[in-house]
């Protein structure tokens, strides 16, 4: 480790709470002991170092509710502060949620913030949420939406929410939907893409997602909702999660996502700019799930921001 790192120097114990019973021990240190490299942790795992209720355990045990967990003294890095979010900036997310209750938050996420920071970005939506909440100890990111995506963004507030929803969206049991505006006329009123996605990183590190035979399956249901004179709108429906799934998918129809600096078709954007769009059109609409311990399905929707609906109210058919 660095040479500024913290020595913590004496044995420390931990009580494993309720909601993380069934977590690998490995995965319950790393988030534990935030700012101590993974390799370190696995290294005392492997020597014997920590000790679940007195005895010795491998990488792969599963914690239980009520486990004393020792941890040995730790050279632990210093853990870099999330950035300071300005008080703007909470307001906004705070008049964003659209549904809150004892296990989730989910928001309508405004266009251009990030769901959490990284690349050099201090903070995004996650680290904002835990200013916003700091009594709410346990907040996870159930799922990712691109920063220029707006709309339903789930947050757990409890590890049971999270597991469950990750069984759900695994099986491909949350029904997710989008609203996209595409320039020009959209194919069919009714349309299935399925078409393999994959990765590609360009030599300045830019990540780029296309359609090829070696990809990863990618599955999305279009369907149209209301045509205009140079765009339509159109609903996606996913049926399989990959990076840029919709954005790849409408441009291989010949009708990418207008506002799309990526994937998208520079004249049209620039003419839609200059009628007010400076984003890009693809907006989370709405999720319906059911929860493994819930009788009901859950519906949330998430409205579009005045942005889009006032581009939608001044477009002719």
């Amino acid at each position: 480790m660095s040479d500024s790192a913290v020595k913590n120097s004496k044995v420390t114990h931990h009580t494993v709470e309720a909601d993380f019973a069934g977590q690998r021990i490995d995965n319950f240190l790393i988030k534990l002991l935030k700012g101590v490299p993974k390799s370190y942790i696995y290294r005392i795992l492997r020597k014997g170092e920590v000790r679940v209720n007195k005895g010795r355990i491998k990488a792969n045990y599963r914690v239980q509710a009520g486990d004393d967990i020792r941890i040995p003294p730790l050279r632990v890095g210093q853990e870099s502060k999330p950035g300071v979010v300005h008080k703007g900036l909470l307001q906004r997310l705070e008049k964003a949620i659209v549904f809150e209750d004892n296990k989730l938050i989910i928001l309508n996420k405004p266009s251009g913030i990030a769901v959490h920071g990284g690349s050099g970005l201090s903070f995004g939506v996650i680290e904002a949420l835990r200013q916003l909440r700091p009594e709410q100890r346990h907040l996870e990111l159930v799922h990712r939406l691109d920063r220029d995506t707006s709309g339903c963004l789930v947050i757990a507030k409890k590890r049971s929410a999270l597991r469950g929803l990750h069984e759900l969206i695994r099986e491909n049991r949350v029904d997710k939907r989008y609203l996209a505006l595409v320039a020009g006329r959209f194919p069919k009123d009714k349309t299935e893409v399925n078409q393999p996605l994959r990765k590609n990183t360009l030599q300045g590190g830019e990540r780029v997602v296309r359609v090829a035979a070696d990809g990863k399956p990618a599955v999305t249901r279009f369907s149209v909702i209301r045509r205009f004179a140079d765009a339509t709108l159109i609903e996606a429906k996913l049926l399989t999660g990959r990076t840029h799934q919709i954005r790849v998918h409408t441009a291989y129809l010949g009708t990418p996502i207008l506002g799309d600096d990526k994937y998208g078709d520079a004249d049209e954007n620039k003419r839609f700019r200059d009628r007010g769009l400076r984003r890009l059109f693809l907006h989370a609409t709405s999720l319906r799930f059911k929860l493994p311990d819930e009788e009901d399905r859950r519906f949330v929707e998430a409205p579009l921001d005045d942005e889009l609906q006032q581009l939608l109210d001044v477009l002719t058919e």
